[in-house]
């Protein structure tokens, strides 16, 4: 073993034992620490024992042992857990050395602590890491931000432990300042709600509509993930269909319809609220599982309230064609939105964000990787200012193609009773972006009705604003314009 270790690393819960070995499996060398330090000493003797792994039993021995500048990669909980690591960390360091946060944390918090680090002397980096316990052994995707000085030192880690595609390209790049790599890391976990509403929903209706049994709906996955939808999140619900209880019945039959949550998805959500951008598929993936969690309410409330009994007549082969297509559209709608939201921040925070990149970075070792992701790069290589993926070629072709059965899904689960509102709100979404003309122009009526808020004119410019006395009992006084 080295004198100096080459990275530390503190926190040896699931993730941040799974990196260090990946990371000392890759060739280098790794200090690790923990506050509860009997982890440390089970983890050393246990997992890691035999390799170059070296035990801390303070964050003093932890600093002491690692060669300059010193790459310290934070994996605790988010929020205070790493404000009140950082004020313990900062004394014990010299300039230029780096502070590494790889939890799934807010990122606001990281555009405020990288200006804090940054102050000290010292360099900060937040990064996304997705993957979970396999990826994060084996290979995830990891989507750092925050100081550019940093990047070159850490590149040789980040790269060397990710995931790589087929051509040997590895699944990180550097992806802007401040809180730009948790900002990406946010909408990658909000892409993922959607995604697993979108397969959640699709099982529903087959489940209940078609009336058809686990078994029965694995060999559907099995083909879904041999053709356009194939992804990780397809392929581990075509297993979870196949696999057996101990009494040879369907597992996912008997567990609980609860979905649990921590917060990603609802960031992500409210993040769209706060910049304008309509995100509603991600949306209503974080209030369905808020609507799956009152269980007991639900239970209650359907010994009460009655809906259509599920009756189906038609071609089931063609419909199951169906609910690919509805599937399909669905997804690339949801990571249509997922851009929008991306590129509004980066105006916002004036990030150069590398769109196709973070396609890339996402194809392998991530929850949400696919083949389709390649499809993201190619358009953003057609058009680095694309607007919207729905105007990308391929992307408008696709799913004006799965209208038909997009359509009929949703039209047979509403009369089946079967709620589908991801599914729903992408056509929606889709049905809305492509209108020329939406009715907002009554709303604005509204608005100017009772609160004076003005509106513009069709056969006036842009930017003109007008106030109707419509009761003939107001002033002429409008209120100012601005939106939220």
């Amino acid at each position: 073993m080295k004198e100096l270790s080459d990275i530390g690393l503190i926190g040896l819960a699931v993730m941040g034992e799974n990196l260090v070995l990946n990371m000392e499996s890759k060739g280098f060398q790794v200090s690790v620490y923990n506050r509860t330090t009997q982890r440390v000493d089970d983890f050393v003797n246990g997992r890691a024992k035999g390799k170059n792994i070296r035990g801390t039993h303070s964050l003093q021995e932890l600093v002491a042992s690692l060669e300059r500048p010193r790459k310290i990669m934070m994996m605790v909980k988010a929020g205070k857990p790493v404000d009140d690591l950082i004020e313990s960390l900062v004394p014990l360091l010299d300039q230029g050395d780096i502070l590494i946060d790889g939890g799934n944390t807010h990122y606001p918090d990281t555009n405020r602590r990288t200006a804090y680090v940054e102050s000290k002397g010292l360099l900060y980096i937040g990064t996304g890491v997705s993957g979970g316990e396999e990826g994060a052994l084996l290979g995830p995707s990891i989507m750092p931000g925050g100081s550019q000085k940093a990047w070159p030192v850490v590149k040789p880690v980040f790269q060397s432990i990710a995931a790589k595609v087929e051509d040997g390209t590895p699944c990180c790049d550097w992806v802007g300042e401040n809180g730009a790599g948790h900002f990406v890391k946010m909408v990658h976990n909000g892409i993922e709600y959607g995604d697993m509403q979108l397969i959640n929903e699709a099982y529903h209706i087959m489940k209940d509509v078609l009336g058809m049994s686990a078994d029965e709906m694995h060999l559907v996955f099995k083909e879904w993930n041999e053709g356009p939808l194939d992804s990780y999140l397809i392929e581990i619900t075509r297993d979870i269909l196949a696999f057996k209880d101990e009494d040879g019945q369907p597992l996912v039959d008997k567990i609980l319809d609860t979905a649990g949550q921590k917060g990603t998805g609802k960031w992500t959500a409210v993040s769209a609220l706060e910049h304008g951008v309509p995100l509603t598929l991600i949306g209503e993936a974080v209030f369905s599982r808020c609507l799956s969690a009152i269980k007991e309410e639900r239970v209650a409330a359907s010994k009460i309230i009655k809906g259509p009994k599920p009756e189906f007549k038609g071609d089931k082969k063609q419909f199951i064609k169906d609910i690919e297509s509805a599937l399909f559209a669905s997804k690339i709608v949801s990571y249509a939105q997922g851009y929008a939201l991306m590129a509004a921040a980066a105006k916002e925070y004036g990030w150069n964000l590398n769109y196709g990149g973070i396609a890339l970075m996402w194809r392998g070792g991530c929850i949400i990787r696919s083949a389709f992701l390649g499809r993201i790069k190619e358009a953003f290589d057609r058009n680095k200012d694309l607007s919207n993926l729905l105007l990308d070629p391929f992307f408008k072709d696709v799913v004006e193609k799965a209208q038909q059965g997009w359509r009929n899904v949703i039209a047979t689960a509403v009369i089946n009773g079967i709620p589908a509102p991801a599914i729903s709100s992408a056509l929606n979404y889709f049905d809305g972006y492509r209108s020329e003309r939406l009715p907002a122009n009554l709303l604005q009526a509204q608005r100017d009705f009772f609160g004076a808020h003005t509106y513009e004119r069709v056969d006036k410019p842009r930017g003109e604003f007008f106030h109707t006395n419509w009761t003939g009992r107001g002033g002429t006084t409008a209120s100012t314009t601005y939106n939220v």
